[in-house]
């Protein structure tokens, strides 16, 4: 089987123009344990991805896989399996046709592929990942978590991977999916392999790690056994502070104004929902993938049709299905996809700042560029976003900032309701709690806030209550000073008669 430390990274430096992306890390992977590899974004994480799976050579430095010099004989990179934090699956082919693509690869090749053969090849890796879908199915027909196996399991199709490397695997995954992919990392570890994975996740590091290895800045910080380690000291090494686990956010003095009344609304995955929003008030919504969350709040927001029930917004009836009607009336929708929703990736700050102010920017001809830079310049400094030029294009921006940038070109037209769905996704540790802060600013100014998250954690700090969805009911209603994590994990799986 070869030596146990099965990859090392020895005094590695990458250098991009400008940047020093990693300076003399060195990292041992060994058979049979999960090392983690953690850091805020820039850290270098990406970049060692890319040098451990041969994408990028480094300009110094040594990758031993099972004792062979990789850098000289690139073909020991094969060993290296990388799933990918986005998925990665071609929607419109079979099960079978994505685990055993490209053919030739794994052994499939000839004239024409036998679907049958194919098929019955599939059985036992789906088996094994733990994947309920057949192998005819159309990815596009089967769930986000499946979707998720099923990458792991086309990585590791090639007998030859003996190093498995997950990049952010639960981002899109709720409680029982990420349980289910606990098990499948065990099982690999049983089975000697070598398991990198890569998270922002700290509490899921602490869940299923052997080792951890922190990066900042490019260079190796901390390196630890698990068991010899807290959360807390792991976020220090992060980044470069303490951070108070224990901080709450939620506003301490809400209105007893009423904002919005639904009452027993029904739609796409939903129905008979009934709940309110005070002024000032943080309100959370909990619950699993496909629970209905965001189809309800979407539905609100007019982007999808109801089938019944009604909306009030301060006493006043609101006629749904118009998203141009809802923003007029100060209703504004954050999505979770920010990259490919949220933002346009390739314009520059200012412009994606400035957007929907173009009548308050425009000249005689053209837009005023003084008067944009001034009400560009007013909103990062006042949501303290980091950016080295306002003409930088957006995608260049971390996750944390890209989406201060949306919070302040939202507050332009002073909203009365602002609806965060998963506001931290793929955020760092350091920049989430800049972004806790700016919603609780925001309610304090009398705005009210609903909030969607997959992180009951990150609902217990900030919401002043906190209703939970299962399977398109509403099945529970909490004031989160009185509640405990354990019951409002219940009641998202099903278990509470609150």
């Amino acid at each position: 089987m070869g030596d146990q430390n099965v990859l090392i990274l020895t005094d590695v430096t990458k250098v991009y123009p400008g940047v020093v992306a990693l300076k003399n890390v060195d990292i041992t992977f060994t058979r049979g344990k999960v090392h983690c590899l953690m850091g805020e974004n820039g850290a270098g994480k990406s970049t060692v991805a890319r040098i451990l799976t041969g994408l990028r050579v480094p300009d110094e430095g040594t990758v031993f896989i099972d004792g062979k010099d990789a850098i000289k004989d690139r073909r020991v990179f094969k060993k290296v399996a990388y799933v990918p934090q986005e998925l990665d699956l071609f929607r419109h082919m079979t099960v079978a046709e994505n685990l055993f693509i490209p053919f030739t690869k794994t052994g499939k090749k000839g004239v024409f592929v036998n679907s049958a053969k194919l098929n019955k090849s599939a059985i036992p890796y789906l088996e094994k990942f733990h994947i309920t879908a057949k192998p005819s199915d159309l990815v596009e027909d089967i769930s986000v978590s499946e979707q998720q196996l099923l990458q792991i399991a086309r990585a590791m199709v090639d007998e030859l991977a003996e190093i498995i490397m997950l990049d952010e695997p639960t981002t899109s995954l709720g409680l029982q999916d990420i349980d289910r992919l606990f098990k499948v990392i065990r099982e690999l570890k049983a089975e000697n392999k070598a398991v990198i994975f890569i998270s922002h996740k700290i509490e899921e590091i602490f869940a299923i790690g052997d080792e951890i290895t922190v990066l900042a800045n490019g260079e190796k910080v901390g390196y630890s056994a698990i068991k010899d380690i807290t959360i807390p000291e792991v976020m220090k090494q992060m980044t470069g502070r303490d951070i108070d686990l224990s901080m709450t956010f939620y506003p301490e003095k809400v209105s007893q104004e009423v904002i919005l009344e639904v009452e027993n609304l029904s739609g796409e995955r939903f129905s008979g929902i009934s709940f309110n929003l005070k002024k000032g008030e943080i309100l959370g919504f909990a619950g699993l993938i496909g629970a209905g969350r965001s189809e309800l709040l979407q539905t609100i927001y007019g982007y999808l049709a109801s089938s019944k029930g009604s909306v009030k917004m301060n006493g006043k009836p609101m006629k749904l299905g118009n998203i141009s009607r809802s923003v007029k009336n100060g209703i504004v929708y954050l999505p979770e996809e920010r990259r490919s929703q949220g933002i346009f990736p390739i314009l520059s700050v200012r412009e994606n700042l400035t957007m929907p102010m173009l009548k308050q920017v425009m000249g005689e001809m053209t837009v005023a560029v003084k008067k944009e830079d001034r009400l560009a310049n007013k909103i990062v400094q006042e949501y303290d976003i980091k950016t080295p030029s306002l003409s930088k294009e957006i995608q260049y921006l971390s996750g944390g900032n890209q989406q201060k940038v949306i919070i302040g070109r939202s507050m332009f037209g002073s909203p009365k309701i602002i609806i965060f769905d998963e506001p931290t996704k793929g955020i760092d540790l350091g920049a989430k709690v800049e972004i806790y802060k700016i919603m609780k600013q925001l309610a304090d100014r009398g705005v009210g806030i609903i909030m969607i998250s997959s992180e009951i954690e990150e609902i217990m700090r900030c919401a002043n209550r906190i209703v939970t969805l299962y399977r398109g009911k509403k099945v529970g209603e909490f004031e989160t000073s009185k509640v405990k994590t354990a019951d409002i994990i219940h009641s998202i799986l099903g278990l509470s008669k609150n």
